[in-house]
């Protein structure tokens, strides 16, 4: 029953990079649009994550439950050497959405509005910021549970060059899949030729902030470059989503939105596929090796049993409905 957990993890993080990460992303494009189409691009957003945006949050919710229930030692780890960053990114998480309600739904327009719109946009760029940081710090090695004084045991595990290169290489993603979705929900030309300006943009700037991170994991002698080409599933995986992203760049532009969003969706789940699939089964790297893995963190026995079944009987009950949601929401005036 481990490998369902497990598998469960893995889907509720992709499924949350690829829906949250959207929804973090229209945020993101606001605040690189100059001033006088932002208005437009909030009309664009609010009739595009408006309905849907809470519902992404419940992926992020499922990877806690699974972390907290399934993998205590890894919650804990996370919880007490990483707590600086996740609290960040939870206060982002918060500002964010009690922002973009006040100011769709606020009655009165005045003054408030320039604040709830700072507050949207600039947690868009913190969240996730913060979240692609504590990725690289769970696998930068830099973790230490016997450390004494502060700094070593909650500064030096995310305060370094790799852990901040991931945190934009996710902000990043998170632009390119909200630029890339959005082309596809609005009829005016004018936002759409914007939205596809965006996308490429956020194209290059994915792949120039991917290159970062390999840059800052030589620097900061992770060796990642060289462990990667030793396994060529992963690079075989990494070629795929380069192919993938130069048919997507020749394909935006001509109306076909299904398959702009397909490949978007194809290329950032190879992103986390290939990674994944380097890492695994670790995950929390620590500087003494004694890592934490999805073996050797596990609450075995009953603990874990339950929480696989407690999922996939939630699953049944709860993916039919979220689908029927994503999909009453859908524009279908807006064709391909």
């Amino acid at each position: 029953m481990i490998y369902v957990v497990i598998i469960f993890l893995g889907l509720s993080i992709l499924l949350y990079v690829l829906l949250g990460g959207a929804d973090f992303g229209a945020g993101i494009v606001e605040i690189t649009t100059q001033s006088k189409m932002r208005d437009r691009i909030r009309a664009t957003t609010y009739k595009t994550i408006g309905p849907v945006w809470e519902a992404n949050h419940m992926w992020l919710i499922i990877t806690i439950v699974i972390l907290f229930v399934g993998f205590p030692k890894v919650y804990t780890m996370l919880s007490i050497h990483l707590h600086i960053p996740l609290v960040l990114m939870l206060i982002g998480i918060i500002g964010r959405g009690t922002a973009f309600v006040f100011r769709h739904y606020d009655a009165v327009k005045d003054d408030m509005q320039r604040v709830y719109n700072l507050i949207f946009t600039y947690s868009s760029f913190v969240t996730p910021f913060f979240l692609g940081l504590i990725f690289g710090a769970a696998v930068s090695g830099r973790v230490n549970p016997t450390a004494v004084d502060y700094y070593q045991s909650f500064i030096y595990p995310w305060f370094n060059f790799f852990s901040v290169s991931v945190g934009i290489f996710t902000v990043m993603i998170c632009g390119f899949l909200a630029a890339v979705y959005l082309v596809g929900e609005t009829e005016e030309n004018e936002v759409k030729s914007l939205f596809l300006k965006k996308a490429r943009l956020f194209l290059v700037l994915m792949v120039l902030a991917g290159g970062l991170v390999f840059l800052a994991a030589e620097v900061d002698e992770l060796g990642l470059a060289h462990l990667l080409l030793l396994e060529p599933i992963t690079m075989g995986i990494l070629f795929l989503a380069t192919i993938a992203l130069v048919v997507l760049w020749l394909q935006l532009g001509k109306g076909k939105r299904k398959v702009s969003r397909f490949l978007s969706g194809f290329v950032v789940t190879a992103i986390l596929l290939a990674f994944g699939y380097h890492y695994f089964p670790n995950i929390i790297l620590t500087e003494s090796g004694e890592n934490l893995s999805v073996f050797n963190s596990a609450a075995l026995g009953k603990p874990i049993d339950s929480l696989a079944w407690a999922l996939l009987i939630g699953s049944l009950l709860i993916l039919p409905s979220l689908f029927y949601l994503l999909f009453s929401f859908q524009r279908p005036k807006v064709v391909d």
